[in-house]
């Protein structure tokens, strides 16, 4: 096996083996297996990096270029293949959520002017945009996120990236 560096890893972070077993989904008793240097499994290697947020290829101080490298290589570029899947996705439905907003602003507006509908109605646009932005974070992490886990297990939800980038907290992370 070649020599892993995810006792370094964690350490850097300052995290625990247990707090590295429970980030990864993975056994106290397989971290130190794999600090030990002992085989693991392509899909443990993965939750590992996954959790400590690198790629495979950085878990090990040298990776040959056999059969092993190809493997961690190509394991590498499938995850980041579904991470950008999982994104474009994730966007879709961002997507669909401001155009739906768009129209339905614009559809309030000609109702209001047209004197179709009456000058309150203008508290449905807010309504939509206030209630639409709750109800759509809550589907895309209760319905949507779990599906994509399971479609995209190498990928990873981002969300909670970009609202520490929003707040410049990106250095604590």
């Amino acid at each position: 096996m070649n020599e892993t560096r995810v006792a370094d890893l964690r350490r850097e972070r300052g995290w625990t083996q247990d707090r590295l077993a429970e980030a990864s989904g993975i056994t106290v008793r397989t971290v130190q297996r794999l600090e030990a240097g002992n085989d693991a499994s392509l899909e443990t290697l993965s939750l590992v990096a996954k959790a400590l947020e690198v790629p495979v290829r950085d878990l090990f101080a040298a990776v040959d270029d056999g059969d092993f490298g190809r493997t961690v290589s190509a394991l590498d570029d499938r995850a980041e293949r579904q991470q950008e899947r999982r994104d474009a996705t994730v966007d879709g439905y961002r997507s669909l959520y401001s155009g739906v907003g768009i129209v339905w602003t614009l559809l309030v507006v000609a109702g209001i002017a047209t004197h179709v509908l009456p000058g309150v109605a203008a508290l449905l646009i807010g309504a939509y945009w206030a209630g639409g932005a709750l109800l759509s974070r809550f589907l895309l992490r209760v319905v949507v996120g779990p599906r994509l886990d399971r479609a995209y297990p190498l990928s990873r939800d981002r969300s909670s990236d970009e609202r520490a980038v929003r707040r410049g907290r990106r250095g604590a992370l």
